[in-house]
């Protein structure tokens, strides 16, 4: 077997060392303005002793807020003497495309979380998620990455997981996910192309880590509840992997609520290019037929406008936000209840 690549990227931060460091991951960079120059990924990393580690990451995608500010707090609120073992925190990981709010970076126009393991000799966001697929995510014992609807779709908060081939692994992914404690979690099938083995889990779930998601509201801002309930969640996983003693302990307002999100018939899309009128809203249930959406078009306004009906019974998980729309793009996806 070929000896795999190291990354280029150089830490300011020593995992292996007690204390709490603050500093950047270095992606060397030349470009016009900065021959010699780096990208400074910010990082945080929080030990004491021997212990679990928790890996949490937000900003993969530059236009979800809601991790990114859950994260900025609880680097202000960990200190090393409340813990045992390590955090490893990474609050834009995608650096250039959050820096600018955009969900794939203006360097080289990728979607971080649609290119893991990444390429130590690749672009710039494939060289980013090479590092956190070979340095950071072996180090952990638990992994998140937040997300939520970024610019384009709106999520009812909610945590998540891809569920792994692995039974045992699967029931940790179920534990941890109880105690995150979001009202909604969803668990993916994994059928509908949305990223599949090429996601920053996907990478964790390959490498034995217990690997979890989130969407937490989107709509380009920060949606105040999924705030709450990450950074209460944050917490309580730490808890419960031991990191975090028991009295900080947040007790969730109700039992998670699992659901099951498989098969394209959950997700509707436009089949025209126009203007989109939702004709349901986030939470509503609706059965097979019920009519979603309308596509209008002003430009040849004596057409009808073309109704668009679900294909599945469900509750609306997600919702589209501009209204504006072409053909392909994604205005709702369902779930339903699934027993575990």
């Amino acid at each position: 077997m070929p000896e795999m690549k190291k990354s280029r990227l150089v830490p300011d931060v020593d995992f292996a060392k007690d204390g709490k460091q603050t500093g950047f991951i270095r992606l060397f960079h030349s470009t016009h303005d900065s021959a010699y120059g780096f990208l400074p990924i910010p990082i945080v990393v929080v030990k004491n002793g021997e212990g679990p580690t928790a890996f949490f990451s937000s900003g993969n995608h530059g236009d979800e807020y809601e991790g990114q500010v859950a994260l900025t707090n609880l680097i202000k609120f960990l200190e090393p003497g409340m813990i045992r073992g390590r955090v490893i925190m990474l609050p834009m990981a995608n650096y250039p495309a959050a820096l600018v709010g955009r969900r794939v970076s203006p360097i080289d126009d990728l979607n971080m979380n649609r290119i893991f393991p990444g390429d130590p000799d690749g672009t710039v966001t494939r060289q980013i998620a090479h590092y956190i697929d070979s340095e950071i995510i072996p180090l952990a014992d638990l992994v998140i990455d937040l997300h939520s609807g970024g610019s384009s779709l709106n999520y009812i908060p909610t945590a998540l997981a891809k569920q792994s081939n692995d039974p045992t692994l699967y029931q940790k992914q179920l534990a941890a996910l109880r105690a995150f404690g979001a009202p909604y979690t969803y668990i993916q099938g994994g059928a509908q192309g949305q990223g599949g083995d090429q996601t920053l889990g996907a990478g964790a779930d390959r490498r034995g880590s217990i690997a979890l998601g989130t969407e937490l509201g989107g709509a380009g801002a920060v949606n105040p509840s999924g705030l709450a309930i990450a950074e209460r969640g944050l917490r309580n996983l730490l808890v419960h992997l031991g990191i975090l003693g028991k009295e900080h302990w947040a007790d969730p307002p109700v039992a998670t609520r699992f659901l099951d999100v498989r098969g394209p018939e959950m997700y509707v899309y436009a089949p025209e290019n126009g203007v989109f009128e939702p004709l349901v809203e986030l939470g509503d249930t609706v059965a097979i037929g019920t009519p979603a959406a309308h596509i209008h078009m002003p430009e040849t306004p004596w057409l009808p406008p073309v109704e668009i009906a679900f294909k599945a019974a469900g509750i609306v998980m997600c919702k589209r936000v501009p209204a504006r729309t072409k053909r392909g793009d994604c205005l709702f996806h369902l779930a339903n209840d699934l027993a575990v």
